[in-house]
C-alpha cells in the first residue's frame, strides 16, 4: 500500500476506500465514491467559508500565516516593497519572473498606452449622484467598461486576454481619480504618462506633481495590496470568471466582494475606532468593552495570519515618512498605544490577535488627502494586477470548470400543492 494515500472505513457498509493523497489534499471528488446504498449520491464535504477547502491549484502568491510569510512568486514581500515598482511587481504575479530592464521598459509603455478611459466613458461616472459612496460608484464604473471593450469577451485567446490587462492596469487608476474628481466637483485630470504608475495617479487624484515620499508611499501600498491568495474577492474573481464572463464584469464582482467591511473596508473601520477612542486616555476603558464584547478591536487579527502580518510592518514604517512630508496623523498615537497594549495584553496574545495591513493603512491615507470611503478604491487599484494574475492563470488551467458548490439540502421532501382556500 502507497503511503500517499488516505484509508476510509465506511462504517454504515464496513467497506473500506483507499483516497490518493497528492499536495498534502484529497480530491473531494474522490469521496463520492463512498456510499451507503447503489442510489446514493455519494460523499460530500460540508465547508461553510470554505475553512479547509482548496478550489485551485496556483503557484503566484505563497502564505504561512502561523509563521508571517507573504512571498510573491517566491520573493518576501518585504524585499518586493522595499526593492521593486508597482507595475515591476504587477509584470512578476502575471509572467512569474522580474521583468528585465527591456521588459519592464516594454510592459510599462503598454500599460501608459491604456491609461485613457474612452471618450464618452466620464458620463457613466457623472451620471451618480456626488453624494453616491465612491467604492460603488467605481464598482459600476469597471463593469461599464466592458461595453467599450466587446472584443473582452474572447476569454480563450491568449493573445487578448493580454490586452485587456494592459487596458485594466492602465484603466482603473484613471477611473478612481475619475470617480473622486466628480464627488469632489473638481475637473477630470488626464493621465500624464511621463509619471510613474503611483505618480500619474496622485497627479489625476490631486491636479499636482506628487511628492516624490508620497509617490514612494502610494507604489508601496499598491505593492502590499497587489495579491493576497484566494481571499473572498480573488474567490469572487475565479468563480465569475469560470463561466469565461468578461474580465471587467469579472473584476467588477471582485470588486463588490472588497467593497465590504469585513475585507477591503476594514481600513476605514479602523479609523472610524481610532476617532471613537478619540486620545490614548481612552484606551483602557475602550480595551475593557472589547473583552466584554462591547465593541470590536479593528485592524487586528486575520483569517489567515496568527502572526504579525508581513506588510504591517511595512506600512508602519512607511507611515512615518509620509508623516514627515504631511506632519503627522493625530491619531497615530492613539494607534500606537493601542497597539502596544495589544500585543502585550494576555487576552489578545492568547487569541492571536496582531496588527494586519488595515490597521495603518488608512491613517497614511488620510494624512495624504484621501477621504475615507475611497480606500476601499486604492485597495482596488492595487489588486487588479493580482485579480487579473490569478484570472490569468484559471484560464489556463484545465481542471477548471463553471463554479458550482453543492448543498446539504435541509428543507421539505416532495409534497403537494395546497390552493389559497384550504391553506391554513
Amino acid at each position: 500500500m502507497s503511503k500517499d494515500t488516505l484509508t476510509i472505513t465506511d462504517n454504515r457498509t464496513g467497506k473500506t476506500f483507499e483516497l490518493p493523497i497528492e499536495h498534502e489534499t484529497v480530491k473531494a471528488i474522490e469521496l463520492r465514491q463512498i456510499k451507503a446504498h447503489d442510489e446514493d449520491f455519494g460523499i460530500m464535504t460540508y465547508d461553510p467559508s470554505y475553512m479547509n477547502t482548496a478550489a485551485c491549484k496556483s503557484t503566484i502568491t505563497f502564505i504561512d500565516g502561523d509563521k508571517g510569510i507573504l512571498n510573491y512568486r517566491g520573493i518576501p514581500i518585504a524585499q518586493v516593497a522595499e526593492k521593486g515598482s508597482y507595475l515591476e511587481t504587477a509584470y512578476l504575479l502575471l509572467y512569474g519572473e522580474l521583468p528585465t530592464a527591456l521588459q519592464l521598459k516594454d510592459w510599462t509603455e503598454a500599460i501608459h498606452q491604456n491609461l485613457d478611459v474612452p471618450a464618452t466613458f466620464p458620463r457613466i461616472i457623472q451620471a451618480f449622484e456626488p453624494s453616491a459612496h465612491l467604492m460603488g460608484v467605481f464598482q459600476a464604473a469597471i463593469a461599464a467598461l466592458s461595453t467599450y471593450y466587446p472584443d473582452s469577451k474572447k476569454v480563450n485567446d491568449p493573445a487578448n486576454r493580454v490586452k485587456q490587462i494592459h487596458r485594466l492596469i492602465g484603466q482603473v487608476a484613471t477611473v478612481g481619480a475619475c470617480c473622486y474628481r466628480h464627488q469632489a466637483g473638481l475637473p477630470m485630470v488626464a493621465p500624464d504618462p511621463s509619471l510613474s504608475y503611483a505618480g500619474n495617479f496622485l497627479h489625476m487624484m490631486f491636479g499636482k506633481t506628487p511628492d516624490p515620499a508620497l509617490e514612494k508611499a502610494m507604489d508601496i501600498l499598491f505593492i502590499l495590496h497587489a495579491d493576497h491568495e484566494q481571499n473572498c474577492s480573488t474567490s469572487t474573481m475565479r468563480l465569475v470568471s469560470s463561466a469565461d464572463t468578461d474580465p471587467y464584469s469579472s473584476l467588477s464582482a471582485a470588486a463588490a466582494a472588497l467593497y465590504g467591511p469585513l475585507h477591503g473596508g476594514a481600513n476605514e473601520a479602523v479609523l472610524k475606532m481610532l476617532a471613537h477612542i478619540g486620545t490614548v486616555e481612552n484606551i483602557p476603558a475602550f480595551i475593557e468593552s472589547v473583552k466584554k464584547g462591547e465593541g470590536r478591536l479593528m485592524g487586528f487579527g486575520h483569517r489567515v495570519y496568527k502572526n504579525y502580518d508581513p506588510r504591517a510592518r511595512i506600512v508602519k514604517d512607511t507611515a512615518y515618512e509620509v508623516f514627515e512630508v504631511t506632519g503627522k496623523n493625530p491619531l497615530l498615537d492613539v494607534a500606537l498605544e493601542l497597539e502596544k497594549i495589544a500585543l502585550h495584553d494576555e487576552y489578545f496574545v492568547k487569541r492571536k490577535l496582531y496588527p494586519n495591513v488595515d490597521f495603518y493603512s488608512g491613517l497614511i491615507y488620510q494624512a495624504m488627502g484621501f477621504p475615507d470611503e475611497f480606500f476601499t478604491v486604492l485597495f482596488a487599484i492595487g489588486r487588479t494586477s493580482g485579480w487579473l494574475a490569478q484570472w490569468n492563470e484559471m484560464m489556463d488551467d484545465k481542471d477548471q470548470k463553471i463554479g458550482r458548490p453543492r448543498q446539504i439540502f435541509l428543507g421539505h421532501g416532495e409534497r403537494d400543492y395546497v390552493a389559497m382556500g384550504q391553506r391554513g
